[in-house]
């Protein structure tokens, strides 16, 4: 008999391992390693170590760790590049301040996509209603950053962080 830690951690490894995108899936996982456990204590395992639903490299849900990106990066960024290219209509920077502009009711939306292209060089991001407001984590980073936006509003594709041609 497997304890019940035991169980959620080999949960934990086989989420963290590879795309396991059911539950039925999880437990074929497990019943190869000796580990054999109903749906219900499946379910209430996923919940209990904190695992959540991504989309994976296929476009599929799957199951993954509690801090895993919450999307493909790459994904994540393409669709942020398109997106500003369809809304961005200007980017204005000061110091560590870049200050975005949409058309009306588009800024939180535009926002959520850039905290979900997780940008280490964004500290954060506060959306009104027709401005993103971005924070950079260097004390002058937003001249930087809204350089990139702007490239990526013109060209609808991302753009490297270091090393831009645009730099």
């Amino acid at each position: 008999m497997t304890s019940r830690a035991t169980r959620q951690a080999r949960v934990l490894a086989l989420v963290e391992a590879g795309e396991v995108s059911s539950q039925a899936e999880l437990a074929e996982l497990l019943a190869q390693e000796g580990i054999s456990v109903s749906q219900g204590t499946l379910s209430k395992d996923l919940l209990e170590v904190g695992a959540v639903r991504i989309r994976g490299s296929k476009g599929n849900l799957v199951y993954a760790a509690p801090g895993a990106p919450t999307a493909d990066f790459a994904a994540a960024e393409a669709k942020l590049a398109k997106l500003c290219q369809e809304v961005l209509l200007g980017a204005h920077a000061s110091t560590n301040l870049v200050v975005l502009r949409t058309p009306p009711g588009a800024a939180q939306y535009f926002a959520s996509a850039i905290d979900r292209a997780e940008w280490p060089e964004i500290m954060g991001t506060i959306a009104g209603d027709d401005t993103v407001l971005l924070i950079a984590q260097a004390p002058d980073g937003g001249d930087d950053l809204a350089a990139r936006f702007m490239e990526m509003g013109g060209s609808g594709r991302p753009v490297e962080q270091e090393g831009s041609t645009s730099a």
